[in-house]
């Protein structure tokens, strides 16, 4: 009897080996041939579930921001009545969420490598723009949406915009996430936890002595 393979657990399979390509040899050599290698297929396995190079990597894409998102949910569901809960409690709750989007583990720092990569594809190709733009946009709407918790449970010092400091805080976390998969010497997980506590407690109402430092 010929196999039956799981349509849905094979286009993941594809896509995870886009994703480790991606992440290390860049996204122009993520061609449907090397893709079907990467994930132990052939390239006609490949093509039956996707037609294109280019609906390849929109999927992946989509794919990838889905896994991210995921997580992210997953905190904001843990952080249910957070508002009420101690200020040094919340802080951590705000930091453990928006790590989700830096590369502190091998797992993270491949999904920011490709959407670095993906990313820079999009500012020249219009397959990926409209990806692009709502990943971007998803991120500044969470990261508006903790301030404003944050705000409202009294955790943040008063008068603060939260506009701008929501402009601020997705900058810096682009910055530091694409200056630790570029220059990783320089930048290490423990340097992009101690950025991103040190910016969370200078917005705050309150001064912690907890703060992590780098090593």
């Amino acid at each position: 009897m010929p196999r039956i393979v799981d349509p849905v657990a094979r286009r993941e399979e594809i896509v995870t080996a886009v994703l480790r390509l991606t992440a290390r040899e860049g996204l122009a050599r993520a061609s449907l041939r090397k893709v079907a290698d990467e994930a132990g297929l052939n390239v006609g396995s490949v093509r039956h579930y996707f037609a294109s190079h280019e609906e390849l990597v929109l999927f992946a894409m989509v794919s990838m921001v889905d896994r991210v998102s995921g997580r992210v949910r997953r905190h904001v569901a843990d952080a249910q009545g957070w508002t009420a809960r101690p200020p040094g409690e919340r802080r951590r709750l705000v930091q453990a969420l928006v790590e989700e989007l830096l590369p502190l583990d091998d797992a993270r720092r491949d999904e920011v490598s490709v959407f670095v990569e993906f990313t820079a594809a999009a500012r020249t190709d219009p397959t990926l723009q409209e990806q692009a733009r709502r990943a971007a946009e998803g991120t500044r709407w969470v990261l508006g949406q903790v301030l404003a918790g944050h705000v409202a449970g009294g955790g943040l010092r008063p008068g603060l915009d939260v506009e701008t400091e929501t402009a601020r805080l997705w900058a810096l976390v682009d910055g530091v996430a694409t200056q630790a998969v570029l220059q990783p010497h320089l930048v290490g997980p423990a340097t992009c936890r101690v950025v991103l506590d040190a910016h969370l407690r200078s917005l705050e109402a309150d001064g912690y002595d907890d703060a992590p430092r780098a090593t």
